[in-house]
């Protein structure tokens, strides 16, 4: 049986890929759709040929002899996007990474290259498949030169298949007829100028009947049509020119060894690793992870008796940094993972007399000792292992070293973060995540019917974590984030596990009285509904909702989806002025959330102590911000009355109050510090309303005149400059025209020229950098920037003007927790802070304790952050979160 070779073009299928996937790009903001679709075409077309041999060939950017013979060969075409050619080194990065052929000659094309190593291996004896998107390749078509045409689309590829007989079926001509007939109509793609007046029809009818461009000519007098005739008379010599340019190079000058082209295991650890790093999850299930070796994990080992544990927390005691993880389970410990280098990994497991006490106070011991506790995502370990809980954030944040917080500042713009990224982001090293290992096995499931990978696992997190610190530690000085890592996040993640664990008091009662409001309100709402539309339907369903409204009542605004008319808020909320019945749903809806989220959902998080316990996330957002989930506290609505009066179920424990503060205009006042514009800066200083002073500079009204409709306006355009706004997002919101909006704006800018300076330089240093920073060092990076998709590029200024404002806003917010969590501990306080909501603070204040909270609250809120004008906070009072808003 004959071996069989796979010749792909390069270019041509990474082309095709480029334009039949969306863009993809991974965390460190590199393009890859391109890479991803070649891939899946490529293991395509292997699961179906199972070749012997595999080639791919790369054009090389340097004139050929077709250049030199016609100047202007392929002078038409655009220009490689640039989201394209950034991926032509990563393809040929993860074919080398595969142990694929490749190849590439100045002075050829991939084409020549092909059609060479084709014709060469057919005479040879190889049966051969070429794969390529270009349909010049179709002339090297016989009996045993297969020539493959893939289509990407979203749904898959499909393929078309070209050998000899099936060319001439589609296009009535052999394939060395094929060149002709391109001879003859031209290449627009190519810039080949063929005969003119000649199209695709005339010159297939033509090499039909006379079989070559010479037959033609040597008969041109019997040509009809007769202006084919004169054309090819006038023009022979530019056919023949054409035939020349189109026609492959089967005797390219090339050094080719078919040995070198053997197709081995494509899945190495190199291709894992790319893999990886590029973030093709779907991929990664062709790879024998098992087959994967790392060598550190060949020291891996499992303790079970209590005299070899003795042993290895001895040695563990002249260690200054420990690597560790809490492997637990529904609140049970199965054990503890526990690294100090390369050769001293080990999984200490919980049971027999190695109890879950005596681990926990082991691994306590040696951190209250003074070792530094490494470990991947601490504080949920944290709810564990109690250290030191009389301690402010600040003193115990210096026991140890998340370095999943470290990993996040670096690159704050990934999804998740995980020990295996983090051990190929900072390690170079390939090892295998938790679901290669266990699947979807549970902790302890694993533990009994997958030992060996459990192992693995468990002694992977604290061995990466240890390994990583040094890399982190180092990456983190040389961006300037150290004192942000050290002084900000470490310590609030001890405030934020405080604030976990205090959880906020709710009223089953008052939530259950609360839901039965929304209930009657969402009632007559229906009602109101019906009756405007003349019938009932269901009001949750957007397609019938669109046919109500835009079929039935023919409102305007009518924009058409795949799935019937959208619905969505940014339409009604056009349409709710001039028509109550949308008006009517738009409460109807945020009601029924209020009710499904939570009159309804609260419920389910109130715990024996009559308090819900939310998670504080900190890895999260890109700009900083603090997130919650399960369930999420920041999100209450507090624009509409009803949804503010959710805020009352939640009450503070018997003799206490509430004491709530928020930050006044935070991210203006850091606007107008950080842009240096006097205007602002002075216009705080006097303590002016800022709001009312824009209105007055850019609707030129003296300043007591201004109306309460201009003050809104101008404050839209205050908030909307810190978040970039365009003049169509200023129009969409203020319902007035673009022009309208643009004169808005540019006459802001003359009103606070100093903040257009700022924004611009924002823009153009991240265009330099890649990244923007917060007045404290931490960095976005903003890739959208470099994107050839205009609407990236405009969302990518806009991240570049918010994020160092928002940024610094979250940073500011977060050193006053800090500061507040710690005075109220440093002081004996009772009180604690319990929720942290954007820029606002709520803590529960014992009654006589109230003025020591005001003014801590006070004091370290003012002073969290020295700026060119004073941070001012709100505060109130309340007998519950209602009352103290």
């Amino acid at each position: 049986m004959s071996k069989k070779l796979v010749l792909i073009d390069g270019h041509s299928i990474l082309n095709r890929a480029f334009y039949g996937i969306p863009d993809l790009t991974n965390a460190e903001g590199l393009h890859t759709n391109a890479v991803y679709g070649f891939l899946n075409i490529l293991f395509k077309i292997l699961d179906e040929e199972k070749p012997d041999y595999l080639t791919v060939a790369f054009d090389v950017h340097a004139p050929t002899f077709r250049h030199k013979m016609y100047d202007a060969y392929k002078g038409t075409r655009k220009p490689m996007a640039e989201e394209l050619r950034q991926q032509v080194p990563l393809m040929k990065e993860m074919l080398q990474a595969m142990g694929v052929r490749i190849i590439e000659k100045e002075g050829y094309e991939a084409d020549d290259i092909i059609g060479t190593i084709a014709k060469r291996s057919e005479k040879e004896g190889l049966v051969v498949s070429v794969v390529s998107g270009d349909r010049d390749l179709l002339q090297l078509a016989t009996d045993h030169i297969k020539i493959r045409i893939p289509k990407t689309k979203r749904t898959g590829t499909e393929i078309e298949d070209y050998n000899a007989a099936d060319v001439k079926e589609r296009y009535q001509v052999t394939p060395v007829q094929f060149i002709d007939v391109k001879a003859l109509m031209g290449d627009t793609a190519d810039n080949i100028p063929g005969v003119p007046g000649i199209g695709e029809k005339t010159a297939t009818n033509l090499i039909v009947a006379y079989g070559s461009i010479e037959e033609a000519y040597a008969h041109v007098d019997e040509i009809k049509p007769n202006r084919a005739k004169e054309n090819l008379k006038e023009h022979y010599d530019m056919a023949q020119m054409s035939k020349t340019l189109a026609t492959i190079e089967i005797n390219a000058d090339i050094d080719y060894d078919l040995k070198e082209a053997e197709l081995g295991d494509l899945f190495t650890e190199e291709a894992y690793l790319l893999c990886k790093r590029l973030e093709f999850k779907n991929l990664l299930a062709k790879f024998d992870v098992s087959a994967l070796q790392n060598e550190t994990e060949q020291y891996f080992r499992k303790i079970t008796e209590l005299s070899d544990a003795e042993t290895f927390f001895s040695e563990a005691t002249k260690e200054k940094e420990l690597g560790f993880f809490l492997v637990e389970e529904k609140d049970r410990l199965l054990g503890v993972s526990v690294s100090f280098g390369e050769k001293n990994t080990v999984f200490l497991t919980a049971e027999g007399f190695l109890t879950e006490d005596y681990l926990l106070s082991k691994l306590k011991g040696l951190l209250d000792a003074g070792a530094c506790g490494i470990t991947f995502s601490l504080k949920p370990q944290l709810h564990m292992l109690p250290v030191r809980e009389e301690k402010t954030s600040e003193e115990r944040a210096k026991a140890f070293f998340d370095t999943e917080i470290a990993a996040y500042l670096l690159n704050p713009l990934k999804n998740k973060y995980s020990y295996e990224d983090l051990a190929k982001d900072y390690l170079g090293m390939m090892i295998p995540s938790r679901t290669d290992l266990l699947g979807k096995l549970s902790l302890s499931d694993a533990a009994e019917t997958q030992p060996e990978a459990f192992l693995k696992y468990v002694c992977f997190v604290s061995y990466v974590a240890y390994a990583a610190k040094a890399v982190l530690e180092r990456e983190l000085a040389e961006t300037g984030m150290k004192d942000l890592f050290t002084g900000i996040e470490m310590p609030l993640l001890f405030t934020l596990l405080d604030m976990e664990k205090e959880g906020i008091r709710a009223d089953k009662a008052a939530l259950q009285e609360y839901g039965e409001k929304l209930s009657v309100r969402i009632a007559e709402l229906e009602k109101s509904i019906y009756a405007g539309a003349g019938e009932e339907f269901n009001i949750n369903s957007p397609k019938q909702l669109g046919v109500i409204l835009f079929e039935k009542l023919q409102m305007p605004y009518a924009k058409k989806t795949k799935t019937g008319y959208s619905t969505a808020a940014d339409v009604l909320d056009k349409l709710a002025p001039e028509y109550p019945l949308v008006a009517d749903i738009l409460e109807y809806r945020q009601l029924a959330k209020l009710k499904s989220t939570y009159a309804d959902g609260l419920a389910d998080y109130i715990t024996e102590d009559g308090r819900i316990h939310s998670t504080f996330n900190q890895t999260v957002t890109a700009t900083g911000r603090i997130s919650s989930t399960e369930p999420n506290l920041q999100n209450i609505p507090i624009r509409m009355e009803l949804g503010r009066l959710i805020r009352k179920v939640f009450l503070p424990k018997d003799g206490y109050v509430f004491v709530d503060a928020d930050y006044s205009q935070i991210e203006l006042r850091v606007l107008a510090h950080m842009s240096g514009d006097e205007m602002l800066i002075e216009a705080y200083r006097e303590a002016q309303d800022i709001h009312r002073m824009t209105a007055s500079q850019v609707f030129h009204v003296p300043f007591d005149e201004v109306t309460d409709l201009q003050r809104r306006n101008a404050k839209a355009v205050n908030f909307g400059i810190v978040y970039g706004i365009s003049s169509f997002g200023l129009s969409q919101d203020l319902s007035i025209t673009r022009k309208e909006a643009a004169a808005y704006i540019e006459r802001y800018f003359e009103t606070y020229p100093g903040i257009k300076t700022f924004l611009d330089g924002l823009v153009a240093g991240a265009k330099k950098d890649g990244y923007v920073s917060s007045m404290f060092g931490r960095r976005r990076p903003v890739p959208e920037l470099a994107s050839s998709n205009f609407m990236q590029r405009s969302f990518g200024e806009r991240v570049a003007m918010n994020a160092p404002i928002q940024g610094t806003a979250a940073d500011i917010i977060k050193i006053a927790m800090n500061r507040v969590h710690d005075r109220l501990l440093k002081e004996g306080l009772k009180s604690r802070l319990l929720l942290q909501v954007h820029d606002e603070l709520l803590v529960e204040t014992a009654q006589a304790e109230e003025e020591a909270v005001k003014k801590i609250l006070e004091e370290e809120m003012h002073q969290a952050a020295q700026l060119k004008v004073a941070l001012e906070i709100d505060m109130h009072t309340g007998r519950n979160w209602y009352e103290a808003k």
